[in-house]
């Protein structure tokens, strides 16, 4: 069985979508079932023009599997994505020949697109209209869902940019469906729509403490922002902040928390962090990691002959909790390494990791030892998410095409 949907031109293009939103909001697609004696595994030969609409049929195997990443800006996002895309192979690049502003990066196996791109006010609208990017009123969410939905059922759309150094709409960009898609931004799991297309969510949560060093770090040095810009553009942010952004952290399958040590009493530097990896129990094909023992409460100081520590030392923990009403598993690093090389210590203890060869892991973090974060758990974590994200997509593929053939013995 194919799975077919229609697509009118308004739904895909983006040329209207700065002006004439409306317009573009009352297209529809829609979707009818054909059954195919053999499936058709060349994509150009699946795709039909119709009355200037394009068909769109594929089987269920061949559909794209969509990631999400939520947190807000200057938390990590662009580190984790390229710790990501790493994992499946391939650099991932600006698309070639395309606008050299472009938010979105593509490898051989994935494109990852900012949501920053489905503003629908640039930021002298936003101005005018008194609201931030955090406001869903600044952001086009029927557009953000008709595409994503698009390019999950395998159709080609074009995709609005938001310039971030001008801070201007630009003209669209072509994106293609690849094998994964990853949307990550400020509102990934903020609409229930495009939420329910996700295969697996992640939310990145930076304590207040946390944001601000990064913060300072990323705009003053890269973007040439002041501090007391920062500090007062963190102040605006705040309450739209709360309201929209964190509560999507109770949606997500997987969260990465980054607090304050507890190590070094009374800490003020924050150089040394606590990061916890919380993972949702009960997630189809998503088991979590586990320290020694799944299940069990589990506190581990590894440092000593196997696991060189310097002040404060490295301490490990792992235990079941409850997060936002949900069952969760909790995996927490607090300090750094000293040695990246003697992680595999720490790795041989970890399970359900889904490495493909022993030291994967320790490889990975070795490979991008110059990223932020490569010392503590933010990297540690980041890079187990990613062979677990690599792991899920592995299933996703092997049931799709399995499907058919189950229900031919049925």
């Amino acid at each position: 069985m194919a799975i077919c949907t229609v697509y009118t031109p308004h739904s895909l293009n983006t040329h209207l979508g700065f002006h004439q939103k409306q317009q573009q909001q009352q297209q529809q697609h829609h979707h009818f079932l054909f059954y195919t004696r053999k499936p058709n595994n060349n994509n150009n030969n699946n795709r039909r023009v119709v009355n200037n609409s394009e068909i769109s049929c594929s089987a269920d195997a061949d559909k794209t599997v969509v990631i999400g990443l939520a947190a807000d800006s200057g938390c990590g996002k662009s580190t984790f994505m390229r710790r990501l895309t790493s994992v499946f192979g391939g650099a991932a690049e600006p698309p070639k020949g395309g606008n050299p502003d472009s938010n979105t990066l593509i490898s051989d196996t994935t494109t990852v697109i900012c949501l920053d791109d489905y503003h629908s006010l640039d930021r002298t609208g936003r101005k005018e209209k008194g609201v931030t990017a955090l406001d869903p009123r600044a952001n086009d969410f029927d557009l953000m869902y008709q595409q994503v939905k698009a390019i999950k059922d395998g159709v080609a759309v074009d995709k609005p940019i938001y310039n971030h150094v001008t801070g201007l709409l630009d003209p669209p960009e072509p994106i293609k469906p690849p094998k994964i898609l990853v949307i990550e931004g400020l509102h990934p799991m903020f609409d229930s729509r495009v939420r329910d297309l996700l295969d697996f969510s992640i939310y990145l949560d930076i304590s207040n403490e946390v944001k601000f060093a990064w913060k300072i770090q990323r705009d003053m040095a890269e973007r040439g922002h002041s501090l007391e810009s920062i500090k007062a553009s963190i102040e605006a942010r705040k309450p739209d902040f709360d309201a929209y952004i964190d509560p999507q952290k109770q949606h997500a399958d997987a969260v990465i928390e980054v607090l304050p040590t507890q190590l070094i009493p009374d800490d003020n530097e924050g150089k040394v962090l606590r990061v916890r990896l919380i993972m949702k129990e009960g997630v189809k094909l998503f088991n979590p990691v586990y320290l020694f023992d799944e299940g069990s409460t589990i506190s581990w100081i590894p440092c000593g002959r196997k696991l060189t520590c310097s002040y404060p030392g490295i301490k490990f923990s792992y235990g079941p909790d409850s997060y936002f009403g949900h069952e969760v598993s909790v995996l927490e690093m607090d300090g750094q390494f000293d040695r990246l090389d003697e992680l595999i210590y720490v790795e041989s203890h970890l399970s359900n990791i889904s490495t493909k060869f022993y030291g994967e892991v320790t490889q990975q973090m070795l490979k991008h030892a110059d990223f932020p974060g490569s010392n503590n758990g933010t990297g540690l974590f980041q890079t187990i998410i990613g062979l677990k994200i690599r792991d899920l997509y592995e299933q996703i593929v092997a049931s799709r095409a399995a499907a058919p053939l189950e229900a031919a013995k049925a």
